[in-house]
Parts: structure tokens; C-alpha cells; sequence
């Protein structure tokens, strides 16, 4: 009995890797199982040499399909790499490629991040009586830095310039001094009211820069979903060179398209979402919906852009950012698109997940090619970082 507990345990994990989540309750395991995938194996190959030793031939059957499962993220790692290098070059020039071995062991040994210098809680507006705050990473070594503005997700309706410290911490070490910003949440405040929270606070970003060792002639911005949606409009209504970029994590690009093709399953009721943050739907607000989608304001000055998307997606599906990819690219904007086979929404909740490794990897490559003007042929390599270098 134990080695089919132990058996049924090892399968029930697995299946997440492929089994989509049906409601958001269970929407973790869709994403932590592919990301822990290297980890997977090994209980799997334990969970088969236990059944073997005890000759328990049923929980050995199970054992093996939770192998096969587990394996698939990371026999898709090798053309996803592939892939995503061919995509980076392309826009930004002959590049070091991130090792697959190189990232497996990272799921094990885990992402170093060194100290660096972290201001809380600083309060940047207070619109409506609503308190908004600001945090902000910085080197241990004084000095004048590019900035990223890092905007989180949450629908639009929760979140705090707290989430995702780890990423801040790891971008700030590597010598950017990171502004993790707030925004008003919906329903209570519908759009544009979080884009214009977003843009007070690049103002007070601006004004600050001094004191915060800031160069604002070199910003980027990056966001996570919802987060991403604001910075793509932040970014590509701007019209200001100091904005020099855009990272997109799985950020929704078209909304009225989103409304009309929801996931399924929709563990987050992807229509009631968008009709709080707007207030109604496409057919009663379609000016509204074509004010918040960003690909609607591609053109070619628009930032250069990363986009990153899990292809198991079923919050923000993969399709939608792969239509504003052909859109900056028919503007000729330098963009590159990284695709995760394996990876859900918020995949890089996992820290050491195979996806976020992957995705850390270019986003260090990109704000090295467009925040600090580095030579394209010859970026930064993470090996003292997280070691994804090809040798």
C-alpha cells in the first residue's frame, strides 16, 4: 500500500504538467508542476525503485506514466531554447544562448541572488485619499543607474508593489535600480485610472531620480499580466526616448478579442475581470476596450519589446501575444517573443522554475541591450549568476 501511495502521489503531481486547472483554487498546481518538473523525475525514477524493490507491479505502471509526464518539460526544453535564441538574435543581435542542463540543475540548486540596498513603502500619491507606494532596489555601490519600473499583476484587482521581491532583489544586483510601483485596483477604480497612476509614478520617478541614483534618460518597464497591460500602454503611448523598453509577461494585448475568446477552462472568469476593470462589455464600451488594448498603439516608435508567454496559458492565452509580436514586427519594431511549452500563467512564481530561469536569462539580455547600450554581440553572461551559458 505504501508504494502505491507513494506511486499515486508522484502520478497526481504529473498530470498538472498536462491537466489545465478548472477553477483558480487549483490553478497553483497547473503552475508549479511543470516548473518543478527535474524534481518530478526524480520522485517518479524513487517512487519506481521502491516498487520494483517490493515487486508492487501496479504502483510500478503508475511510477512510469508520472515519469513520462514529468519528462515532457524538460525534453521541450532544448527546442524552446532553440527557439527563443532565434527570436532574440534576430532583434538584438548575435548573443550567448542559455544551457537546458544548465537550468535543470537550477531547479535544484536554486537562483543566487546578492544583497542589495532595498527602500520600502515610499508614498508617491495619494489620489481619491487612496495611499500609493513605491519600493525601491538598488546596488550595494553608490552610484548612477538605468531604471526598471516593475508593475504587478493581479487582474487589476489585487496585488502590491511587494510582489515578485525576489526578481527586483536579482535585476537590482545586476545594476539597475528597480522601482516596483502601485496602482488603484478595480472594481472600485476602472480604467484608465490604473494607467494613470502608473504614469504619476514615472513622474515621480522623474523627479526623485537624483535621489534614488536614477538615470532617466534610461527607463524600462516591466509587468506581470495585468501589470504587463499597463506597461505596454505606459510604454507605447509615451512617445518619450527615456522610455526605452518593455518586458511583457503573459500581459493581456487585446481586450475586446480576450472578451470574445476566452481560455477554457477560464479559472479566473475571464469576462466578468475585464467588465470591473472597464465597466461594462465590448459591445456597450468598444472605445473603452480599444483604449486599453495595446496593440492597437503599435507603431514604429514604439519601445523595443520582450514578450514572454506560456503556451499552456489559460488566463492570458499565448495566441494574443503572438498577434502583438507579428504587429511589432510588421512595424519593424525590435521585439522577441520567448514561448514556454510547458509553462502556465505566472509561471515564474517559481523562482527556480524552469520557465523563469529561461525567461531571467533574456530579460537580463534585453535590458542589457536596450538600458545599458551594450555591445549585442557580446552581452552579459549570467554564468555567475544563475550558470545557463552554453560553453
Amino acid at each position: 500500500m505504501f508504494s502505491i501511495a507513494i506511486a499515486s502521489f508522484t502520478l497526481f503531481l504529473s498530470l498538472w504538467i498536462v491537466v489545465p486547472a478548472p477553477i483558480f483554487a487549483l490553478l497553483p498546481l497547473g503552475v508549479g508542476a511543470p516548473e518543478i518538473s527535474p524534481w518530478l523525475v526524480v520522485l517518479s525514477l524513487g517512487a519506481i525503485a521502491l516498487s520494483l524493490i517490493r515487486k508492487v507491479h501496479v504502483a510500478i505502471g503508475l511510477s512510469a506514466i508520472a515519469l513520462v509526464l514529468s519528462l515532457l518539460p524538460v525534453v521541450q526544453l532544448f527546442g524552446t531554447i532553440d527557439r527563443a535564441q532565434s527570436s532574440f538574435e534576430q532583434a538584438f543581435g548575435n548573443s550567448p544562448a542559455p544551457s537546458a542542463l544548465g537550468a535543470i540543475a537550477g531547479v535544484f540548486r536554486g537562483v543566487p541572488i546578492a544583497a542589495v540596498r532595498q527602500t520600502a513603502a515610499i508614498e508617491f500619491a495619494k489620489p481619491d485619499g487612496v495611499p500609493l507606494h513605491l519600493e525601491v532596489y538598488r546596488p550595494l555601490e553608490v552610484g548612477i543607474y538605468p531604471a526598471i519600473v516593475a508593475i504587478y499583476g493581479g487582474a487589476w484587482r489585487a496585488g502590491s508593489p511587494s510582489d515578485n521581491a525576489d526578481f527586483n532583489r536579482y535585476m537590482a544586483a545586476k545594476g539597475y535600480v528597480v522601482w516596483a510601483i502601485d496602482y488603484r485596483h478595480a472594481p472600485q477604480f476602472r480604467f484608465p485610472i490604473q494607467l494613470e497612476d502608473v504614469k504619476t509614478a514615472l513622474q515621480f520617478i522623474r523627479d526623485h531620480a537624483a535621489e534614488y541614483e536614477t538615470d532617466v534618460d534610461r527607463i524600462g518597464l516591466i509587468g506581470r499580466s495585468a501589470g504587463a497591460h499597463l506597461a505596454m500602454l505606459a510604454g507605447y503611448q509615451a512617445n518619450d526616448a527615456v522610455i526605452r523598453s518593455v518586458v511583457n509577461y503573459y500581459g493581456p494585448v487585446d481586450l475586446a478579442q480576450g472578451y470574445a475568446d476566452p481560455p477554457s477552462p477560464d479559472p479566473i472568469d475571464t469576462r466578468a475581470v475585464l467588465e470591473a476593470f472597464l465597466g461594462g462589455t465590448p459591445a456597450e464600451l468598444p472605445e473603452q476596450y480599444r483604449q486599453a488594448s495595446p496593440i492597437e498603439f503599435v507603431n514604429r516608435s514604439t519601445p523595443p519589446t520582450l514578450l514572454i508567454y506560456g503556451s499552456r496559458d489559460h488566463i492570458v492565452q499565448a495566441k494574443f501575444g503572438r498577434s502583438l509580436f507579428d504587429r511589432l514586427r510588421s512595424e519593424q519594431v525590435p521585439s522577441a517573443m520567448i514561448e514556454l511549452p510547458w509553462s502556465e500563467h505566472a509561471f515564474d512564481a517559481v523562482f527556480r522554475g524552469l520557465g523563469n530561469q529561461i525567461a531571467l536569462f533574456y530579460v537580463d539580455r534585453f535590458f542589457a541591450a536596450t538600458l545599458k547600450d551594450e555591445d549585442k554581440s557580446n552581452l552579459p553572461s549570467l554564468s555567475g549568476s544563475i550558470d545557463l551559458d552554453r560553453s
